[in-house]
């Protein structure tokens, strides 16, 4: 749950302690040096080198230091120095994107004109719609005993107290009752409840198990092992539903008892599979890596919205209160200037900058109208970027890089710059994809908006501490133009799949409306079951956003819309503004008044206070994804194989390199491995894998010249060279015939077990191929008839739920591979091999994926 320990937050926006500026860590030191400014500068003035085919010799323009300007009359009778026609004005459009043919030209504005003025009829309706569903609610839901619980919800200041105040709103409306009825449509209880069962038993002979009671290692399946699998089946991203946001969207706080049940379970038994010994070392990071694959990481966005974006302290805080702030966070155009403050500073640090003091710290606004005036004029931009770089370098901590924020606070920042060319991609900032990219120069990338600040150049830092352009010295702009929430980068980069997003774009945040209900918000009259508004009302608002934003494709997709200031303003309302959770503080008239201005310390009080109460209602539905995740987090990092500087940590893991050498040495001395398969040595549990196939022979690893061996191996060390890695691959395709491949085939099928070099090819390139005698003769010197019934009597008693779960969780090998005709109880030869080469993929894209987030 949530912390609700007041001891542990900062400075309330409502004490007085919240505005003493002096307070406030590092108030007085800006961070910054006026060499990196100068640098700055310096990059914003360069001119664009072009290629000598692109020179236009006509015209006079700033000449590179390092370019010679070639003079020449154009004949014997006319002078050098002449009279030349002003060059023509470029085109807002490309000749290569300019749509031809009369019929455009024809209707291009008509069309336009048309399309414009039915959009303003639908926005005037849409607002009047909204307005009566206003007065319905007003007038018609909210009355009586409810209308004073709900006041009482909005006035309170702390997350304790709304909790207080939303249990007994829900006690009125009986919200109580429908927790406590496992059915509902919108996730699987019967699913749900089975596993929480069999998690619950199955952890408690696990803990008789460590305690060494009544354990008897040589008989059956160790109830840790059936856990293991269990867990591993379970708990993905919204396992049958249990994170459906419907689930929390019925009640002002928590959820189905039998949802919550299940997530405090599910805690538990990873704790006991993070903490237990009976575990191996191998066992658990396989483990932990297959489910920090499936269950994903959270991140929270922070959208653009000028001065709206102060609303982002106060969500910031409630997580930061409650300890639930993610590690990844994302920021675009305002929403990167709070990122940067919360991604460089530390818990303690930003629970005492998180205050209405800071408001003393926010000054990017403090020219006055004449001088905003002349430098529009001069400029065509109401700011000067280098002014706004030396402010907002306070938020970042100086010149700090993304890497170096990652390396002090641990947390992974993510900042969206759009190039100035309209059809450019854009990128997503981050540790990973630029990480010596400073920040604060992101920043003002992201909140380049065309007319209000000038394109910036992105500045890098160098070994030696000095700042040069990044990326050639092209120019970004504001990232919420196309890419306000990037989701999509974000599950590309950090495997992000559930999403908080804090919604304050003022030209975007009145459209959004759940006719149903959202998390923490439930539709209150007719026991949750009803419509907002009635549902005439629901239905025409539904109808008329549908139909304006039909409307802004058919401008898009016909490119009928101009380009003010050089921009393509299309994805400015079609782009996606929402994720999983979506939070959005609600504004007020004098905002969109003061949208260009610096806050003052009691309206920054004010915003954080009711961005803190937009998030309350979030954070019960957010608290039980983060104790899964945090746990699943901390396995990984426990079992994560330690890194030398220098080494090949992003090529391949640990183990692949390890398991390279071993096989090498081994294939050079004339010794092959036993052909064991990937699926044993990672210790799966799987019901169509053996937990064992029999303890192989001691590996010896020969190092040339050296006394050492591997790690946890015996063995006498060699002068033997090992053959050219040229060597081993083109051995792979030699040796095995066809008839000797086939009959290995045969004896692995009817063992019940599959093996990597079935057709004599590796599976992947850190497997050798064994000798002929060792592959073909392996299975009989190891299988026995005993052994083979001890193995399908361990088998049969595993519990019918967990053969369950492994049918249904088909998709985490091969759903395409799964032989139907067998009842989900087994596969054909085909289909084992098959599905091996897919395991073999994943667990190299997992150790990549794992070494390179290691940096």
């Amino acid at each position: 749950m949530a912390d609700i320990k007041r001891e542990t937050d900062g400075p309330s926006p409502f004490a007085a302690s919240g505005y003493d500026f002096t307070k406030i860590p590092d108030y007085d030191n800006d961070f910054i040096g006026e060499e990196d400014l100068v640098e700055f500068e310096r990059a914003l003035t360069a001119p664009e080198i072009l290629s000598p085919s692109q020179d236009d010799l006509l015209s006079p323009g700033p000449t590179p230091h390092n370019r010679s300007i070639f003079i020449t009359a154009l004949n014997d009778w006319r002078p050098i120095h002449q009279r030349v026609r002003k060059k023509k004005r470029d085109p807002r459009r490309g000749k290569d994107e300019t749509r031809e043919g009369f019929v455009y030209v024809l209707l291009k504005w008509p069309l336009l004109l048309f399309v414009l003025g039915w959009l303003f009829v639908l926005g005037v309706s849409y607002l009047f719609t909204r307005l009566y569903i206003y007065l319905y609610e007003h007038w018609v839901t909210w009355r009586g005993r409810r209308n004073r619980l709900r006041k009482d919800l909005q006035k309170t200041k702390t997350y304790e107290e709304w909790v207080e105040a939303a249990n007994e709103l829900d006690k009125h409306l009986n919200n109580d009752k429908w927790k406590k009825v496992d059915e509902y449509a919108y996730y699987d209880s019967k699913t749900i409840r089975r596993v929480r069962d069999q998690l619950v038993k199955l952890r408690a002979k696990a803990e008789v198990e460590d305690t060494g009671l009544n354990f008897d290692s040589g008989k059956g399946i160790k109830a840790v092992d059936e856990l293991r699998a269990l867990v591993e089946a379970c708990v993905k991203n919204n396992f049958a539903g249990y994170e459906n946001p419907r689930l929390y969207s019925e009640t002002y706080f928590g959820t189905k008892s039998l949802v919550q049940s299940f997530v405090d379970e599910a805690e538990k038994s990873l704790q006991l599979l993070l903490k237990t010994k009976q575990l191996d070392h191998e066992s658990k990071r396989t483990l932990f890596k297959h489910l920090y694959t499936n269950f994903g990481r959270t991140a929270l966005c922070l959208s653009g919205g000028a001065t709206f974006a102060y609303y982002h302290f106060g969500v910031a805080k409630a997580l930061l209160d409650a300890n639930l702030m993610p590690e990844v966070i994302t920021g675009t155009s305002g929403g990167a200037l709070v990122a940067g403050l919360l991604a460089t500073r530390t818990d303690e640090e930003l629970k005492r900058l998180l205050v209405p003091a800071l408001a003393n710290r926010i000054t990017a606004c403090h020219d006055d109208m004449l001088t905003w005036f002349k430098r529009w004029c001069k400029t065509g931009a109401r700011f000067d970027s280098v002014d706004w770089a030396r402010r907002c370098a306070w938020f970042t901590r100086g010149s700090m890089t993304f890497r170096e924020a990652y390396e002090r606070t641990g947390r992974i920042l993510n900042v969206s710059c759009v190039p100035s060319d309209p059809h450019s991609p854009t990128i997503l900032a981050n540790y990973l994809t630029s990480p010596d990219c400073v920040i604060w120069s992101a920043v003002l990338a992201s909140a380049a908006v065309p007319g209000i600040l000038n394109p910036v150049v992105l500045m890098k830092k160098t070994k030696d501490g000095t700042l040069t352009p990044y990326s050639f010295g092209h120019k970004w702009k504001d990232g919420s133009l196309r890419t306000d929430i990037p989701l999509k980068a974000l599950n590309l980069h950090f495997n992000v799949n559930f999403s908080i997003v804090s919604q304050v774009n003022p030209h975007i945040n009145l459209f959004f409306f759940s006719s149903r209900g959202s998390v923490g918000r439930p539709v209150t009259h007719r026991r949750g079951r009803g419509w907002r508004g009635g549902f005439l009302g629901s239905a025409t608002e539904q109808y008329l956003k549908l139909d304006l934003t039909k409307w802004l494709k058919v401008l898009r997709h016909l490119e009928l819309l101009p380009r003010p200031l050089g921009q393509d303003w299309s994805e400015i309302w079609l782009q996606r503004f929402s994720g999983t959770i979506t939070i959005w503080p609600k504004s007020v008239v004098s905002d969109f008044w003061h949208i260009l201005s610096d806050p003052n310390p009691e309206r920054l009080g004010r915003m954080i206070h009711v961005g803190q109460q937009s998030a309350f209602p979030k954070l019960k539905f957010i608290a039980n994804r983060m104790k899964l995740e945090r746990l699943i987090e901390e396995g990984r990092r426990a079992t994560r194989p330690k890194y030398e500087d220098g080494s090949l940590n992003n090529v391949l893991s640990e183990d692949d390199l390890r398991a390279l050498l071993k096989n090498a040495k081994q294939n050079s001395a004339g010794t092959a491995p036993p052909p064991f398969s990937r699926a044993s040595s990672r210790g799966s549990t799987s019901g169509r894998r053996s937990p064992a196939i029999g303890k192989p022979p001691p590996l010896r690893t020969q190092i040339s010249g050296d006394k050492k061996t591997d790690e946890g191996r015996s063995g006498t060390a060699t002068g033997a060279e090992s053959p050219s890695l040229g060597t081993r691959f083109s051995g792979w395709w030699k040796g095995i015939t066809q008839p000797e491949r086939a009959q290995l085939r045969r004896r692995s099928h009817r063992s019940g077990y599959s093996s990597p070099y079935e057709g004599g090819r590796p599976q992947s390139m850190i497997e050798l191929r064994p000798s002929k005698s060792d592959a073909l003769d392996y299975w009989d010197r190891q299988r026995s008839e005993d052994a083979q019934e001890e193995d399908h009597a361990q088998l049969s008693r595993r519990g019918s739920i967990i053969k369950e779960l492994e049918r249904q969780s088909q998709v985490f090998y091969d759903d395409e591979n799964f032989d139907v005709s067998s009842g989900g109880g087994s596969e054909s030869e085909e289909d084992e091999e098959g599905e091996e080469g897919d395991w073999d993929g994943v667990e190299r894209q997992e150790d990549g994926e794992e070494d390179f987030g290691q940096r």
